[in-house]
């Protein structure tokens, strides 16, 4: 007789399993397959801001591929799983930085090219650095490497390209770089009187102006003009221009050698904006550059903070690495220039510095779904033409 043939009745059928248990199973593998899928294949991303507008508008939901740059291996392994710094819905954290793990990224099909749409994780929430951002992001706080906040914008300088913003356009190795289709610059549209705000920005997709008194530096009224400085696109600028109540339509850009403040990097050395900006190298891993008082200025924050570097000393003038001088530096890892498409109103790298190629997320795919946040009736809630929306 074989032990099947003995065994007791009740170790022969298998225990039906009670309908709570088949629902906790399903949701445990529902959780289990969306964290994987989430973090090897791809993620969701919803636009908050108009930084990229008006290529991604606010409201647009977005598929970020992981698998295009390759994705990387968690730092921080102890946090509720499809959360990301706190806990849904509350101000609690959700993970715990007992634990930190070395990170590392898996092959992917290609790399970061210029052009590129890309998720990032913000650098500047380092913890020796954040402060120091305050003015231009007022809501930064300190995390893990893997836990920083998404940010996206549209990669303009790759590691070894020497970039340089002439009047707005951005140049590469000497080279002018192709405008975004729906790039945004500011523009001042002079009229001979107010206008119907309605019908002449709105329905026209433009969302971000102001009435603005041109005075020309002198003190005669009859000399002002009136107008409205508008962010939108170049070809809206030009259908602008064909109103009969319209004088001029003319770009604005910063004067080249006025200062901005909050710029990067934080030097009286130099003189830049927004629109007139570097010539600069973007940090390319194995390249070395000699630690003068601009280098430092530029490349100090990197060395101390993104380099795995320790007990790092800067002064205006000199390095200090474990207590020895440096004239030196050569990069650990490659970096990137990031920059809206809206590019009078984007915190980016023109304001914080490179983004370390440990910070890159995955590349914007398409649009999957687009709500206005504010439309102008509920059937135009949903923006239909811009679902399934290939990002370029």
């Amino acid at each position: 007789m074989t032990t099947a043939q003995i065994a007791p009745e009740a170790q022969q059928k298998k225990k039906k399993k009670t309908p709570f248990r088949e629902w906790l199973d399903s949701v445990l593998f529902a959780v289990v397959a969306a964290t994987i899928i989430r973090w090897l294949f791809f993620s969701a991303f919803v636009i908050p801001t108009p930084s990229m507008e008006n290529s991604l508008l606010v409201g647009d939901y977005l598929f970020v591929s992981r698998l295009h740059y390759g994705t990387t291996t968690p730092v921080t392994p102890l946090q509720i799983p499809l959360s990301h710094q706190t806990v849904w819905g509350t101000n609690i954290p959700s993970y715990l930085d007992w634990i930190k793990l070395s990170q590392y990224r898996l092959p992917g099909f290609t790399d970061v090219k210029n052009g590129d749409v890309v998720v990032f994780y913000l650098p500047v929430e380092h913890p020796n650095a954040y402060q120091k951002y305050n003015n231009v992001l007022p809501d930064l706080h300190p995390h893990p490497i893997d836990l920083r906040s998404n940010y996206i914008k549209r990669c303009v300088g790759i590691p070894g390209d020497k970039l340089e913003i002439r009047q707005g356009r951005v140049y590469v190795n000497g080279a002018a770089q192709a405008l975004p289709i729906r790039m945004q610059n500011e523009y001042f549209v002079s009229t001979k009187t107010a206008v119907n705000e309605e019908n002449v920005f709105r329905k026209n997709g433009i969302t971000d102006f102001s009435q603005f008194t041109e005075t020309f530096g002198d003190s005669i009224t009859s000399n002002d003009e009136f107008g409205y400085v508008v962010k939108t696109t170049a070809a809206l600028a030009e259908k602008l221009k064909t109103y009969d109540f319209v004088k001029r339509v003319e770009v604005v850009f910063m004067d080249k050698g006025l200062k901005e403040p909050y710029l990067f990097p934080n030097s009286d050395l130099l003189d830049w904006n927004k629109d007139n900006y570097g010539p600069l190298t973007v940090p390319k891993k194995g390249a070395t550059v000699p630690l003068t008082e601009v280098n430092i200025a530029l490349y100090g924050d990197i060395i101390q903070n993104y380099e795995g570097n320790e007990n790092v000393a800067l002064t205006k003038d000199k390095v200090t690495i474990n207590g020895k001088v440096v004239a030196d530096y050569t990069f650990k890892q490659d970096y990137y220039f990031m920059m809206g498409d809206n590019r009078h109103d984007s915190a980016d790298s023109r304001y914080w510095g490179f983004v370390p190629n440990d910070h890159i997320v995955g590349k914007a795919v398409f649009v999957w779904m687009s709500i206005d946040p504010n439309p102008t009736s509920f059937l135009r809630k949903i923006r239909w033409e811009r679902i399934f929306r290939i990002i370029n």
